[in-house]
């Protein structure tokens, strides 16, 4: 090898270990590489809680890094469409995911994924985790649940139910309590939370097991009326709402939570940098403000955490999902 050669070479490496030495830096360090602005692909619509929570988090992310981070909507195909882009998007830490907790149940709901939500990809941190609440039309006239499972089970089959998915969270959160309950009904997919709550208001769907964030100012308003909160403890944001367990609905709860994702390959200087911005963002008492506003709950913990966690919640779910008749053929 002539001289030369073994100067570039030498250069190279060492370029290479110094990026890899600013990147594993405390959260405290300002700079990151600026080639280009951070993607972060949403997997429900805009609007969503997965939508609210992510741009909460990540403008003060931005903020942090001294980066443009850019939110591009991905909704579809219960939230695969956003994934299968982000574990194909190149892992250079400039491709970011944001999902809920569907993404654990996707697998034994979806026959022939073109990924593996657990090997694709790499958990970068949990963001929060959003109370699921029963909304119906005030119109229908339901003073409490009880009076909406009374009319449902006096007319089997005829209440109609929706979520931004098959299989999402709000899908098996429904499912839960209506097992729970003993009723039978008719599910209908769309593909968002906004969707969902325009059907409600408009009358012609009866219950949704919404996010607390897109219904949050429809429930202020009275334009939605909640029954209970999907969740297995009562949500902060609406402290004085029952959860279904409370109100005698054993095996009704159901955890919703928006977490953020990489392509498997990231180094894990990225990853673990990444999560000690998120980590540092939930901790601004700013956003923490607005998490509640919206009845987030921030969730910090490290990537290694979160990924544990995520994969206990597949098998968690598969079990679920075969209870409902919801398994992939």
């Amino acid at each position: 090898m002539n001289t030369r050669r073994l100067f570039d070479l030498t250069l190279s490496a060492s370029i290479l270990a110094g990026l890899l030495g600013i990147l594993a830096q405390p959260s405290h360090a300002q700079e990151w590489p600026a080639r280009q602005p951070i993607r972060v692909l949403v997997a429900l619509t805009p609007g969503s809680a997965i939508d609210i929570v992510s741009r909460i988090v990540f403008e003060q992310v931005s903020r942090q890094i001294g980066q443009t981070i850019v939110i591009e909507n991905r909704p579809g195909a219960s939230q695969t469409l956003a994934a299968v882009a982000a574990a194909k998007a190149d892992a250079d830490g400039y491709t970011l995911l944001a999902a809920g907790s569907a993404l654990a149940v996707v697998p034994s709901t979806m026959a022939k994924l073109p990924i593996n939500v657990q090997t694709d990809l790499t958990a970068v941190g949990l963001l929060a985790n959003v109370p699921l609440v029963m909304v119906v039309n005030p119109a229908k006239g339901y003073k409490t649940i009880h009076d909406f499972v009374a009319a449902a089970k006096a007319k089997p089959g005829s209440i109609t139910y929706g979520s931004g998915g098959r299989g999402d969270a709000t899908h098996l959160a429904a499912e839960r309590f209506r097992l729970a309950a003993g009723f039978e009904g008719l599910y209908v997919p769309f593909k968002g939370a906004p969707e969902v709550l325009t059907e409600i208001i408009a009358g012609r769907l009866d219950f949704y097991m919404s996010a607390a964030a897109p219904a949050m100012p429809l429930i202020a308003g009275q334009t939605l009326q909640a029954l209970a909160v999907a969740s297995a403890v009562r949500a902060p944001a609406l402290p004085d709402l029952p959860t279904t367990t409370e109100l005698g609905f054993a095996n009704a709860d159901y955890e919703f939570w928006v977490g953020a994702f990489a392509p498997a390959a990231t180094p894990r200087a990225l990853v673990d940098r990444l999560n000690a911005e998120i980590v540092k963002a939930l901790a601004t008492e700013s956003v923490r403000d607005r998490l509640r506003k919206v009845g987030g709950s921030p969730q910090p913990m490290t990537a290694q955490a979160f990924a544990e966690q995520f994969k206990r919640e597949v098998g968690v779910n598969a079990a679920l999902v075969k209870a409902v008749g919801l398994e992939s053929n």
